[in-house]
């Protein structure tokens, strides 16, 4: 046993520490607020992109390979309704210069909610209609080729990018989910310290 006594001891010293309240100003709930709103818009700008790429695959699969037309043209469809799923409702106004620190706390919190419905409704609306375009267009590779594999193999290095492209889209998405659960847990924490 040790001679120290409980009160000399490191672990309930830190144990016993109080805990500083958080320091959330009214200009930096400002500043995250603007921070998210900026991430949301260039997210909602950059997934207007999806629906050109895959109108260029699709309108690339229909002219070249007719067999895939009812698939190409599916997932045209899906892309342009998604383009108008994903973003409707998504612009927002920005936060106002005179607003109190309740109503920044607020704000704050819809911003959140805004880019967590993004990350929901980006799998269905825009995620989707890529692998869709993507699919078609290998089952075509695949069927020009056909016992022989003809021209599939040349289409290894789009395969190894796609499988990349992919893993790296989760991987972003759950870090950036993450950070989405950290900002909650933090303005939960500072709205119980404020007595809201």
């Amino acid at each position: 046993m040790r001679d120290d006594p409980p009160e000399n001891d490191p672990k309930s010293i830190w144990r016993n520490q109080p805990t500083e309240p958080s320091v959330m100003t009214l200009e930096k709930i400002r500043q995250k607020v603007q921070e998210l709103h900026a991430k949301t818009r260039r997210q909602l700008l950059g997934s207007l992109a999806v629906p050109a790429a895959v109108v260029a695959l699709s309108g690339f699969g229909i002219k070249q390979f007719p067999a895939t037309q009812p698939l190409c043209a599916f997932a045209i469809a899906w892309s342009v309704a998604g383009a108008y799923f994903l973003n409707r409702g998504m612009w927002s106004a920005a936060m106002p210069g005179d607003a109190g620190l309740s109503t920044g706390l607020e704000f704050y919190r819809q911003e959140i909610e805004r880019r967590c419905s993004l990350f929901r409704r980006v799998l269905l609306w825009s995620f989707g209609p890529v692998l869709l375009a993507i699919g078609t267009f290998i089952l075509a590779l695949v069927k020009i080729g056909g016992r022989g594999w003809g021209i599939f193999p040349n289409a290894m290095p789009f395969m190894v990018v796609v499988v990349i492209w992919i893993a790296t889209y989760f991987v972003t998405r759950m870090r950036e989910q993450r950070e989405l659960q950290r900002e909650i847990d933090e303005l939960d924490r500072v709205e119980s310290e404020n007595g809201r």
